[in-house]
């Protein structure tokens, strides 16, 4: 299929710069991230695939395509970018900031708390100190529902 050398060179700068792309199984519309044809990412991204560029997922009428070291470095060349210039997945994740005590804000009452304190009464312990299950004189019957004999 013949796409655009602009509509390529856009799909190429964005995948370079997240190092992923999600598409939508539907050829009518634009993507929503890149100005161009959904149907034009959809088919590069086959011949990128094809290449060994990208690996390929699909789920629930959605295309993901993760950049491999290959493709990282085709598009470097494609592009003309430096070798310093790095897609986002490739980047350092931010750490978590630290509280007083030396942990992360989970354990001090942030976004985790402490899980014994939440729910309706109690955590594992309460849970399966409780004796429940079936009275001891209790005889089940397989069947077609009759009486246990």
């Amino acid at each position: 299929m013949i796409i655009p050398r602009s509509d390529r060179e856009a799909i190429y700068q964005y995948l370079f710069k997240e190092g992923v792309l999600v598409a939508k199984k539907d050829w009518k519309v634009k993507h929503p991230k890149i100005d161009c044809p959904n149907l034009h990412v959809v088919k590069l991204m086959q011949s990128l695939t094809a290449k060994g560029f990208v690996k390929e997922q699909f789920a629930w009428r959605h295309y993901y395509w993760y950049l491999t070291n290959e493709g990282i470095q085709y598009l470097r060349d494609y592009l003309h970018l430096p070798s310093t210039i790095v897609p986002a997945t490739l980047k350092p994740k931010a750490t978590r900031p630290m509280t007083s005590t030396g942990g992360s804000m989970r354990g001090a009452g942030g976004d985790g708390g402490d899980r014994r304190a939440m729910g309706r009464g109690g955590g594992r312990d309460d849970y399966r100190a409780k004796s429940a299950g079936a009275p001891g004189d209790y005889k089940p019957s397989f069947g077609r529902g009759g009486v246990a004999e």
